[in-house]
Order: structure tokens, then sequence, then C-alpha cells
């Protein structure tokens, strides 16, 4: 069977937050953390909840703030004192792609989108892309791999595009020519397929 594909790339943004990744749940923890009674959040609407949400960081020193979304969003994953040390981190380092745990960089992006928001800077500014692109293969057999390992097929083609020196190609050369690729999720956080035909995707 012809494995081979084509991938081209249709679009390509760079965003520095992600559509919709804090909910009313996460806005009304997170006040019932900084001692907001429940209260003065009745009836509010979701946009008044942010706004409420961020004022209320605003009150705190900049490592107190993150302390908050760290032990919000880590829960019981973290110890204290590893919490401590990254909410002293945060305003420097660029957590959401240095944290040596790859599974923790989409919620650090989330949690530096919403610092910058409250302290209308300050905490580095996240980035990442949002990108479409369509895979053209030569045999509709070929995409029985995509139904097996969406994510993993993926980073392989993207991986196959980039120069062998690139950070992907580098930190996951097992991963990527092995059998399986656990951390695909983790650098692809969010896939979707749009359009699905025989010989395309």
């Amino acid at each position: 069977m012809n494995n081979e594909f084509h991938v081209k790339i249709l679009s390509f943004v760079r965003i520095s937050e992600i559509e919709n990744a804090w909910t009313t749940d996460d806005y009304n923890a997170l006040l019932s953390m900084m001692d907001i009674p429940e209260d003065e959040l009745g009836g509010m609407s979701p946009s008044d909840l942010e706004e409420m949400c961020l004022m209320s960081l605003n009150d705190f020193e900049h490592h107190e703030s993150a302390k908050f979304l760290l032990a919000h969003i880590f829960k019981d994953e973290m110890t204290k004192g590893k919490l401590e040390q990254l909410s002293h981190q945060m305003v420097e380092a660029k957590l959401w792609e240095e944290h040596a745990d790859p599974a923790y960089h989409t919620r650090l992006f989330n949690a530096y989108g919403l610092l910058r928001k409250a302290y209308n800077g300050i905490f580095k500014e996240p980035t990442g892309v949002q990108f479409t692109i369509k895979i053209a293969g030569a045999e509709k057999e070929s995409f029985e791999i995509f139904d097996r390992s969406l994510h993993a097929v993926v980073v392989r083609l993207l991986s196959n595009g980039l120069d062998e020196t690139a950070i992907l190609n580098r930190l996951y050369a097992e991963q990527v020519s092995g059998e399986s690729f656990p951390d695909a999720k983790n650098i692809l956080w969010i896939l979707e397929e749009i359009s699905t035909k025989e010989k395309e995707r």
C-alpha cells in the first residue's frame, strides 16, 4: 500500500489565546479562591464574570495571581512548593513552551493569556499557531491509519516537512520514528477534521 501523502497548508495564523478556554465554572472557582462572596456573583453574565475575575486578579501581586491560576488548573497534580516556585517563574519564563512536562503546556498557555488580560501585559504573551491543512493520498486505504491515531499521524506528517534540526525532530525523534507517539496530543492541542473524503482529509 502506498502511504505517501501530499500536505498543503491552507491557513496559518499566530494566536495568543484559545477561544472559550475559560468557562463560567472556571471564573467562579477562581473568584471563590480569591474570597469573593458568592452572593456578589449571582446573575452575572459570562462576560461580567470574566471582568470581575480579571479585576480581582489585578488586586493581587503578580505571583499571587499566578498561584491562584496554577492551583486551579493543576489542582492536586503539583505540590504547594512546586506551585509556589512556578508562580514566581511565570513573570519572566515562557512556561507554556519551556516546562519540562509537555502535558502542562496547554493549561499554562491559557493561564498566561488570562494573566496578561488581568495586568494589561507584564506576563509574557503566549504564542501559538492555528492552521488548516489539506492532506491528499493516492489510495483511500492509506487513510486507515488516521482512524487509529489521528494526532500521531498529523504530527509525523508535519515533522516530515521540517528540517531535521527543528525542535520537533530533535526532542521527539524516537516517537516520530517509533510505533507509538504519546506526546502527539501535547504538541497538537486541538485537532479537528473539518472535511473527510475518500482520498483527502
